[in-house]
């Protein structure tokens, strides 16, 4: 493998890991308050995806116009997708708040099998962007909205095309500022409170329900963010896409400690680079099972996750 090569392929898992990252963020969040695995979140992500398609077939949107397209497809996923995934948590998980946790896992696989039906329904959208709506289940192109000419030159050993701008240009931000909300703002105390001992934040005058809804709503925000970069940078979505990037992401969140923000980029990264690598020298076959393998190693050895920290099982 040359070093170009080698370059090459830690640039296209570096991209791969930050999209896995972002919707990791969003598990990670999300299990943190209330230790629920929530399935749907692939499936909002799927969603968000083929609203911003449904967005750039309405208005016509192209590499000419890509100055005022992200930032339009950025605000409305991210809106769309905060909506969908509050609204799962007050239909559905709300009043299952004291409900065994079984219930509730079943709950959020229901959900994801719902929502990922109505991305099959939204793909008969009578649109040219959705191939006149004959086959809402095969995979659709995305319109360019980024050229492919290369930033670091036409003599370059190494592909770096805004696309992959793109992706570092806003996920490493949103990360930042994500990580400072959770930090440093009154909410995302009582987010960090909520997430320690519900009871006890309760009687410390903490509307937890409220907090449990904004969570929700930042992590489909996320989502949406998300669904923006993956389909600007790979070009295609289809109403299954949400199974792959929720199984990646998942395993992101648990392979850097569930719960722990840093462990869900890191662990996102993680999973990236090893795709790429493991992609060019066993085959995309293989990838897979390299991943999980790696997974269930780093688990042998630190059964929380990377990051992850030994805490006391609450009884």
């Amino acid at each position: 493998m040359t070093l170009a090569l080698f370059l090459q392929l830690m640039v296209d898992g570096l991209a791969n890991g930050l999209i896995f990252a972002l919707v990791a963020l969003g598990y990670t969040m999300i299990y943190g308050i209330i230790e629920l695995i929530n399935f749907a979140h692939g499936s909002v992500v799927m969603l968000a995806a083929f609203l911003a398609l449904t967005v750039i077939g309405a208005c016509g949107f192209h590499p000419g116009n890509a100055w005022l397209a992200l930032p339009v497809l950025l605000v409305a996923c991210a809106a769309f997708g905060a909506g969908v995934a509050w609204g799962v948590d007050q239909i559905a998980y709300r009043p299952l708040r004291h409900a065994p946790k079984l219930t509730v896992l079943v709950t959020a696989l229901g959900m994801a099998f719902i929502l990922k039906n109505i991305g099959l329904v939204w793909g008969a959208l009578p649109m040219d962007v959705f191939g006149g709506g004959s086959a809402p289940s095969s995979q659709k192109s995305v319109p360019d909205l980024l050229s492919s000419v290369n930033l670091l030159g036409d003599g370059a050993s190494v592909y770096i095309a805004p696309r992959e701008v793109l992706v570092a240009g806003v996920t490493l931000p949103l990360m930042a500022v994500l990580t400072w909300f959770i930090r440093s703002t009154r909410l995302g105390t009582a987010m960090r409170a909520v997430a320690q001992n519900p009871v006890a934040a309760r009687l410390m005058g903490i509307d937890v329900d409220r907090v449990i809804g904004v969570t929700f709503a930042i992590g489909g925000a996320l989502a949406g963010v998300a669904a923006v970069v993956y389909v600007v940078y790979n070009g295609s979505v289809q109403f299954q896409m949400g199974y792959y990037l929720g199984l990646m992401a998942f395993t992101a969140a648990v392979l850097g400690g569930i719960g722990n923000l840093p462990g869900a980029v890191l662990g996102g990264v993680i999973i990236g680079l090893v795709q790429a690598y493991a992609g060019f020298w066993l085959g995309s076959d293989w990838t897979n099972a390299v991943v999980f393998s790696v997974l269930i190693l780093v688990l042998v050895f630190r059964p929380n996750g990377l990051l992850g920290v030994r805490v006391r099982e609450k009884v």
